[in-house]
């Protein structure tokens, strides 16, 4: 059986791109797990312009 993980760093993107913190990665994670995700996935990069150290805090 294959399990869904699912890659936020769009989510986080799209966040980064506007000055309002919307929208929101935690919610965005909380949201795939209640639809069943078996996981969540983040590829942090040294220019933070996908997931930021804190995203990652606050995942774990």
């Amino acid at each position: 059986m294959t399990n869904l993980s699912v890659n936020l760093n769009k989510v986080a993107l799209l966040r980064n791109a506007r000055n309002f913190g919307r929208p929101s990665v935690i919610e965005a994670a909380l949201t795939c797990i209640k639809a069943g995700a078996h996981g969540i996935t983040v590829h942090p990069r040294p220019d933070q312009r996908h997931i930021k150290p804190e995203d990652v805090d606050a995942l774990g």
